[in-house]
């Protein structure tokens, strides 16, 4: 295949996600379905040309690294840390915890119960990938909403992702020669010496970068960001904190540059980067998320789908997601809990760590199909919420609109009643 087919088909796939985000926002399908089918279709044509067999793998992995970090840089640059939210904040930061564990267990107790050849701590490592909400799917389904539900959305899925990511790594280590009652322990240090590296860098990078004249400065910024995290993740070290810190701290200069280092920010410096970085990383990560998933759907198998053991096992641990939601919801946010409830897709991140889990523990007896039926199936549920909530708050202003337009004492005038001369 020549070098100008690679590129008028990259070009062409570009194209399509771009108008796939305007049928998303248009009908409220999630594009990452409509990315995945595209994969498929591209695969059935491979296999109709008689390609040869390719190994996605590497590729998948890149992208979805360097999407990771955008996902996350992105949504930490949307984080406002006002006093006022602080509540909301911690809540969906509860939230996102309890769910993340919660769910954990109660899928890897049904991959235990009905998968063979797992043990426990295998069992959660697969279980952990299929209960984290992806934000890169919920980001941008959630604009239409009301302010205080579309804040709560990306804040619980912000936090589901980075608490799932630690979640996941420290359960690795778990299996490491030599790990043992002190693995908590060091998970912990681990974690306290990742943020003071976080916060040094942050500080450091928001000083150095204020101050730099050039106009190439914002890949330069964000390769840096790059290099820390792959570093961190090399020091085994919970690195996407540093990217969720550096995005909070240049959101939030006000807020971490207070009283004399106040002085040492350049606070018009600091807004152009941040309007810079949030553009950047906003058009990086629809790149990164168009090829991820275009190439997730070339490498999975339709005919998984059929299995019964892969339909029973993406059943069950549906209705544990959708079951262990309602009853949190209903706790602690009361009656009003519409559609958030139903926004639980997985996506990027489940992917990614999925493949992420080391040979020596990988199981054969898990079908790929699980994730594709529940990334599908929660993508599905999601765009039935998301369009029902949508008709929902049109009729609510129509509504709204009628009573604004009647007397405040209930009458309705009459528009042909005769009127006195």
């Amino acid at each position: 295949m020549s070098a100008y087919t690679l590129v008028i088909a990259a070009s062409v796939l570009v194209i399509l996600s771009y108008f796939f985000n305007l049928i998303a926002k248009r009908y409220n399908i999630p594009s990452v379905l409509l990315l995945i089918i595209t994969g498929i279709l591209i695969k059935q044509a491979m296999n109709y040309a008689d390609v040869g067999r390719i190994d996605w793998f590497p590729y998948l992995e890149i992208l979805g690294i360097v999407g990771l970090i955008m996902i996350v840089l992105e949504a930490a640059l949307d984080l406002k840390l006002e006093k006022k939210k602080m509540p909301l904040i911690g809540l969906s930061m509860l939230i996102a915890l309890l769910g993340l564990v919660v769910s954990s267990i109660i899928a890897a107790f049904i991959i235990l119960l009905i998968l063979p050849d797992f043990t426990w701590l295998q069992a959660m490592i697969y279980a952990v990938p299929l209960s984290i909400l992806s934000s890169a799917i919920i980001i941008p389904s959630v604009s239409f909403l009301p302010e205080k539900k579309k804040e709560f959305c990306i804040y619980e899925s912000t936090f589901s992702d980075i608490l799932g990511i630690m979640f996941f790594y420290f359960l690795i280590s778990l299996t490491e020669p030599g790990s043992g009652s002190g693995a908590v322990g060091d998970f912990f240090i681990n974690l306290l010496i990742t943020i003071v590296v976080s916060a040094v860098a942050s500080y450091g990078l928001v000083y150095v970068f204020q101050n730099v004249r050039s106009q190439v400065k914002t890949f330069l910024l964000i390769a840096i960001l790059i290099l820390l995290y792959a570093i961190g993740k090399q020091l085994h070290l919970s690195s996407l904190i540093i990217i969720l810190v550096f995005g909070l701290v240049i959101s939030n200069a006000n807020i971490f540059f207070p009283g004399f280092l106040k002085k040492h920010l350049n606070e018009d410096s600091v807004k152009t980067l941040f309007h810079e970085l949030h553009i950047v990383t906003g058009e990086t990560a629809f790149i990164v998320r168009t090829f991820f998933f275009i190439i997730f759907g070339i490498t999975i198998m339709l005919s998984s789908l059929l299995s019964i053991k892969v339909i029973l096992v993406s059943a069950l641990i549906l209705a544990s997601i959708y079951g262990l939601r309602f009853m949190m919801f209903q706790w602690f946010l009361g009656r009003d809990i519409y559609p958030e409830v139903y926004v639980a897709p997985r996506g990027l991140i489940t992917v990614l760590l999925f493949f992420a889990i080391p040979q020596e523990l990988q199981v054969a007896s898990f079908d790929t199909g699980i994730l594709l039926f529940v990334i599908i199936a929660t993508a599905l549920v999601m765009t039935w919420a998301m369009i029902r909530a949508n008709d929902k708050d049109l009729g609510d202003e129509v509504l709204e609109m009628l009573n604004r337009e009647k007397p405040e004492d209930g009458i309705t005038e009459d528009p042909y009643a005769s009127k006195p001369d």
